[in-house]
């Protein structure tokens, strides 16, 4: 859904990420790019990074074509004054992308129980976040989607210092990290679990609604990066693993993946 509100922008808009850690990237030159966070980590890309606090921002009025918070809210401390500010910077016509985790899911639950912390605010359902945005910044919904889990906060690629719980997951091991997902994505089309989702994403702002139909299992044990099925057999190279499993390598990053039916 993001890539596709980025394509669509007009040349010369503005954009806005919540989080300066680039959670996409994108290889339009004629848009203005700002990414803001209280700290800068020493990382590299494209766009203009800005230290300051999502509560109290330091733009001007209705300055932002699109913005970006891609698992940024769930570790915002003052979380209704940060919307508030969303709603002020938003100029008219703007559009809001929002991914928030599920409390409830497995994969919430690892994550906090591993001691990656810093969910300070936990949404259980997407009503809750629906009637937050909407009360708090006054752009609507316009679609939203269930994300699911590709468990990349395990993979030891990923982690610079294991925690001792990461033993309990093959220490972070990529194909360990494959066959258990492919497990929880087998479990949740046969008996209609929950154990492969992760949270969700949404579109605010005025315009014609979303499609929300698309599902998209298939996320990257390494990069966390989603594809439908269709895709992946029409773009990469599927291959039979043993007898009951497909394979292919993301398109992404390389990473190993099984391949599971949409």
């Amino acid at each position: 859904m993001m890539d596709h509100l980025i394509a669509a922008l007009p040349p010369g808009s503005r954009v806005l990420e919540l989080g300066a850690r680039g959670s996409f990237h994108t290889e339009r030159r004629d848009l203005c790019l700002v990414r803001l966070d209280l700290e800068m980590p020493d990382i590299r890309g494209e766009g203009a990074r800005v230290a300051a606090d999502a509560a109290r921002m330091p733009f001007r009025a209705q300055c932002f074509d699109l913005i970006v918070s891609n698992y940024s809210l769930e570790h915002i401390p003052e979380l209704e004054q940060t919307l508030g500010e969303i709603g002020r910077v938003c100029r008219v016509g703007c559009t809001l992308f929002l991914a928030a985790p599920d409390a409830t899911t497995l994969t919430d639950r690892i994550y906090r129980w591993l001691g990656r912390g810093g969910h300070v605010n936990a949404f259980r359902s997407p009503q809750q976040v629906i009637g937050l945005v909407q009360n708090l910044t006054g752009l609507r919904c316009r679609g939203t989607r269930v994300l699911f889990s590709g468990f990349s906060f395990l993979n030891a690629r990923n982690v610079r210092h294991p925690p001792m719980r990461l033993l309990l997951f093959a220490n972070g091991n990529e194909r360990f990290l494959a066959v258990f997902t492919w497990v929880l994505r087998t479990a949740d089309l046969l008996f209609g679990t929950r154990l492969s989702q992760y949270g969700w994403e949404f579109c605010f702002g005025n315009g014609r609604p979303v499609d929300s139909a698309e599902w998209w299992p298939n996320v990257c044990v390494r990069c966390g990066s989603g594809h439908s099925e269709i895709f992946l057999r029409r773009h990469t190279e599927v291959r039979r693993a043993l007898r009951f499993w497909e394979s292919y390598h993301c398109p992404e990053c390389g990473g190993w993946n099984l391949l599971t039916e949409d």
